[in-house]
């Protein structure tokens, strides 16, 4: 019984995944097309709504938001539209708890490893690195 509960689950993040994907195309690809689309618009519009909507489900304490819906919608809707919101709730848990300095912590080098990460395989693969 627990198996097929977990792969319920897995098929349900599986189906949220793909919605909150497509869900980011269709935001990115319409702010591309704005006049001043020389600016990530999209991407930041996507990470700032993201983050609100973690927030929003995160805060709910609905008695019909079961175990299925919160992974359909945190974690599979939510992490197929941005990862960003995991890791804003993440930094905002973590400052909640009083830990600011391990949420600075957090913060900083998700950001810095991060880019640094991305810059490095795009060297690697340019041959640059």
């Amino acid at each position: 019984m627990l198996y097929i509960r977990g792969m319920n689950q897995l098929l349900l993040i599986g189906l949220g995944g793909g919605l909150g994907a497509m869900a980011r195309y269709l935001m990115v690809s319409g702010a591309a097309r704005l006049p001043v689309a020389d600016f990530p618009y999209g991407v930041l519009s996507v990470n700032i709504l993201g983050s609100l909507l973690m927030g929003l489900l995160a805060g709910a304490t609905l008695p019909a938001l079961t175990p299925e819906w919160r992974a359909f919608l945190g974690i599979g809707v939510l992490g197929g539209f941005t990862t960003f919101s995991a890791f804003s709730l993440d930094v905002v848990t973590l400052m909640q708890r009083g830990e600011t300095v391990a949420a600075f912590i957090y913060m900083v080098s998700s950001v810095t490893l991060s880019i640094l990460a991305l810059a490095i395989g795009l060297g690697l693969m340019r041959g640059t690195a």
